[in-house]
């Protein structure tokens, strides 16, 4: 089942976010499904902390982008949903390639939504999990 509210596709994504940490980071959306968003970051000088591995502020940057445009994007036309707190545990680390992250809703409400963000290598293998729970509010 679709759960898009708002226009959304990966062009329309990548659009919303030129100048934002998401470009300056090297981020690219891959995919909108009917329930997911999928995006992906680059493990390079950019991304890297001193050990030469992925930092983990931008797995979690990762996470939050694609669990907050999931919000967005589900929720009603007109309504803004903003961030109330998440969460990551970091599972593996990378140190070259890419990091994916899939974003599936746990729940959507009216008033509050969480969404569940699972990052990979390029392997496949969980790198992180992370989960974000967000306000949708209404119009005033």
């Amino acid at each position: 089942m679709r759960i898009w509210k708002k226009e959304i596709s990966v062009e329309e994504l990548t659009r919303n976010h030129v100048g934002t940490a998401v470009s300056t980071l090297g981020m690219e959306f891959l995919e909108v499904g009917d329930d997911f968003i999928r995006a992906r970051v680059p493990v390079d000088e950019r991304t890297r902390q001193p050990y030469g591995i992925l930092h983990g502020g931008v797995s979690v940057v990762l996470a939050e982008t694609l669990g907050s445009c999931g919000a967005h994007y589900s929720a009603p036309e007109g309504d803004r949903a903003v961030g109330l707190d998440i969460n990551a545990n970091h599972i593996r680390s990378v140190t070259s390639g890419w990091v994916i992250g899939t974003a599936r809703p746990v729940h959507r409400g009216r008033s509050t939504q969480v969404w569940q963000i699972d990052l990979t290598n390029e392997a496949g293998e969980l790198t992180c999990v992370s989960r974000i729970t967000m306000a949708v509010l209404q119009p005033r």
